[in-house]
This record gives structure tokens, C-alpha cells and sequence, in this order.
């Protein structure tokens, strides 16, 4: 017998059907002696729909009440979810996030879990009771209800199943599995047996949307087995079909050792900012980041130009698409105080990343990238490395031919079967 977290997104609970389509899912992992805990997110779009409520109630509304109204969407769900289960005889109850307590930081809107109270919840699953445990909520210190920020249902999942010790994570999804790139742009793409937690984090934080960054990032922390499935579509024999598993490398140390480049990401939602003249003396660039970084706005890729023989030089760097606005107003404020001349910035690129642990023991990975885009004519703008990554930017026309040139160039759409 294992104990089994499984977690169903907003496409798998849109509407009474599908939601009946999971019970009859959970029925089965419970039928084959498994104990079962569910997380769920909201139906597809109503989480949407109370944001918007809230936008319209008012443009400064407090985060705790926003909390309170957006939470509401996972508690349907849930309480309909143990309703399905219990009209198919399978014993089944709802716990919301104040009832565990799942305990969260009290920054309303983007809380963080720090404890999940299971002495409860244990005992119900070992009687046999399946758990349906709304995703995306918690409570804050002072009791009132939080939620964990968008996609934050994979994270509620992934922190049940390591409170619970639960040998295994499903996240469902309308995909099924961890692909080598987008199929709708390679046809060719193929699906993953294996990837690790970091190929996956690295994948997630570039604009691979399979699972949210945080749910990664605490999977690997805490050790736990995510395995990426479908929710809709079964095998031959009535059970799941395959999906993608992701587990620590030296799990997978002889396969990895095969396989150079894992996956390729591509990301359209970001902008490109330049600074010219920024003056060339020591403390200029903190005068630059500084700033962005008190405004909590992320920035991915920096270049820094050559110094001009007037003693200056020009600064470019990303930021989020979304926060163009707020990071153009941060650094008009700071004007004075960095010295530049002008801000040029441009929304219309897009950035290309290739990952996999087998950069760490080959190299020529990015001199590869970058001979393939030039051979397509294909220019880079700005570049940024990791272990196991090399991200560039190009001009967004250049997106989907750049991902099919480089999935051809490093093997990944050949037809043998992916480690």
C-alpha cells in the first residue's frame, strides 16, 4: 500500500463531468489499496472571474479580503469533488485550509506554507477517507485565510505530500507529460520518461508552463516524487497513461549521462530595457539594480556595453513584460541618482533557453546554440548561463524558428525514445 497525493488543475475540475471523470480516478488509485489525498485548484477561469470582482469592488482593495474572496473558488471544488467520490460509495471529506491547519506566512496574495498540521488528516486517510484538500489556501498566524499566489495549487500539493511522507506527487494536468519543447511548435517534440528537479526548475522558470517554479523548487528540497500526468485519456487497460517523472540525478545518473540537452524553453513575456550614457565609474550598475530590486521587480539577463571613449556606457537588461511599467517609473525616479542619458525599451523579443544536466560534464553546448541561430540568420541580443542552462534573447518574429532549429541541432527530435 502507498500513500498517494493527487492533484487535479482548473481544466480537470471545469464543470460537474470532468470533476465526476476525477472521482472515478481517485476511486481507482484507492481501489488498488492506496491512501489518497486530493488537492484541487479552482474550474478553469473562475479564479479569474473573483480577481476581476475584486478589481471592480475596488483598485486598492485589501489583500486579506481579496483572500478571502479568491479562496472561495478551490472550496467548491473540493466540496464537490467529496460529493462525487461519495455518490460512487468512496468515504471522502473536504478539508479546507484553516481545518488542517495548513499554516502560511501572513503576506496575503503570495503567502508562503511553513507547516501543515497532518495528526488529523493522517488518521482519516489511514480509516480509509479519502482527503480533498483545496489548493492555493492557508491561514496566517492571525487565523484569517491566505492564498499562495497564482499556481500556487502544485505547491499546496507538493507541501501535503512531503508533510504526509507520501511516497508519490500526480499532478494532473490537460498535458500529459514533460516534453523536449513545445509539441504545437515541433511536432516532433518528444515526451520525457525522466527529469530531474533541477532540468525541471530551470524548465519552469523559463516558460515551461508544465508545473509552477515554487512547486519545484520545494519538491527537490523536500525529496518528493512528482510524476506529471494527463487527466484526460486512459491506457488500454484502464489505468493512467504515462506520464513524466521527477526525481533527484543520481536517481537517474547512467540515463542522464546519455542525454546532453533535456529540453528546450521559449518565453515571449519579456522586455528589454536599455540604459545609454550610464556614466563608467564603480557603483553605477548597484545604482541601476538597486532600486528594481527594492521594487521587488526581477531582472533575468544583463549586458553591459563597452565603455565610450566619454567615459560612459550603455546597460541593457530584462524584466518581466507585466512589469515594464512599474520598472520604467522605478528607474525615471532614480534618474538623477544613476545618470543616464535616455531608456530604450522594446517588447518584442523573446527569450530562448536550452537545459540539461549534461552541460555540466560537455562542453560546446553554447558555442552549438549559437551557430545554429547564425546559420539561420538569427541574431542574439543578450545572453545569460547557469550550470545547466544557456538562455539567449532574439527578436520575438525569430521564436518558433529558433526553438525548431535548435531541437533539430541537438538531436532531440529523433525517433528513438527520450531516457
Amino acid at each position: 500500500m502507498a500513500r498517494i497525493v493527487m492533484k487535479f488543475g482548473g481544466t480537470s475540475m471545469a464543470g460537474i463531468e470532468r470533476i465526476r471523470n476525477v472521482a472515478t480516478r481517485v476511486k481507482r488509485e484507492v481501489e488498488r489499496g492506496n491512501e489518497v489525498a486530493v488537492v484541487v485548484s479552482a474550474m478553469a477561469g473562475e479564479t479569474d472571474r473573483l480577481v476581476n470582482f475584486c478589481r471592480e469592488a475596488s483598485p486598492l482593495y485589501d489583500r486579506r479580503e481579496y483572500d478571502v474572496v479568491v479562496a472561495s473558488g478551490e472550496q467548491v471544488t473540493s466540496g464537490l469533488l467529496a460529493i462525487a467520490l461519495q455518490a460512487l460509495g468512496v468515504r471522502a471529506r473536504s478539508w479546507l485550509g484553516w481545518q488542517m491547519p495548513i499554516e502560511t506566512s501572513d503576506a496575503h496574495a503570495s503567502a508562503r506554507i511553513t507547516g501543515i498540521d497532518t495528526t488529523a488528516l493522517g488518521a482519516a486517510m489511514a480509516s480509509g477517507e479519502v482527503a480533498v484538500i483545496p489548493g492555493f489556501q492557508g491561514m496566517a498566524a492571525d487565523g484569517r485565510v491566505t492564498t499562495l499566489g497564482r499556481g500556487g495549487s502544485d505547491t499546496s500539493a507538493v507541501a501535503v505530500a512531503a508533510a504526509m511522507k507520501a511516497d508519490r506527487c500526480d499532478i494532473y494536468t490537460d498535458v500529459d507529460g514533460v516534453y523536449t519543447t513545445d509539441p504545437r511548435i515541433v511536432p516532433k517534440a518528444r515526451k520525457l520518461k525522466y527529469v530531474t528537479y533541477e532540468e525541471m526548475l530551470e524548465l519552469a522558470s523559463v516558460g515551461a508552463k508544465v508545473l509552477q517554479t515554487r512547486s519545484v523548487g520545494l519538491a527537490m528540497k523536500e525529496g518528493v516524487r512528482v510524476q506529471v500526468l494527463s487527466s484526460f485519456g486512459d491506457a488500454p487497460d484502464g489505468g493512467d497513461l504515462p506520464g513524466t517523472m521527477i526525481v533527484n540525478e543520481e536517481e537517474l545518473e547512467e540515463k542522464m549521462e546519455r542525454q546532453l540537452i533535456t529540453g528546450i524553453a521559449h518565453d515571449k513575456n519579456e522586455a528589454k530595457v536599455t540604459l545609454t550614457a550610464v556614466p563608467d565609474r564603480p557603483g553605477a550598475v548597484a545604482s541601476i539594480f538597486s532600486p528594481l530590486a527594492e521594487a521587488s521587480i526581477n531582472v533575468d539577463m544583463i549586458v553591459q556595453n563597452v565603455a565610450h571613449s566619454t567615459g560612459s556606457t550603455d546597460v541593457t537588461f530584462t524584466v518581466p513584460a507585466a512589469e515594464l511599467a512599474r520598472a520604467l517609473d522605478v528607474l525615471d525616479k532614480a534618474k538623477d541618482a544613476i545618470g543616464y542619458d535616455k531608456v530604450i525599451h522594446d517588447t518584442s523579443v523573446a527569450k530562448i533557453t536550452v537545459v540539461g544536466v549534461g552541460m555540466r560534464s560537455h562542453a560546446g553546448v553554447a558555442a552549438q546554440m549559437f551557430k545554429a541561430l547564425a546559420d539561420r540568420k538569427i541574431n542574439v541580443l543578450a545572453i545569460t548561463t547557469s550550470e545547466i542552462k544557456v538562455s539567449v534573447l532574439i527578436d520575438e518574429d525569430y521564436t518558433e524558428l529558433a526553438v525548431r532549429v535548435l531541437h533539430t541541432a541537438y538531436g532531440l527530435d529523433a525517433s528513438d525514445e527520450a531516457a
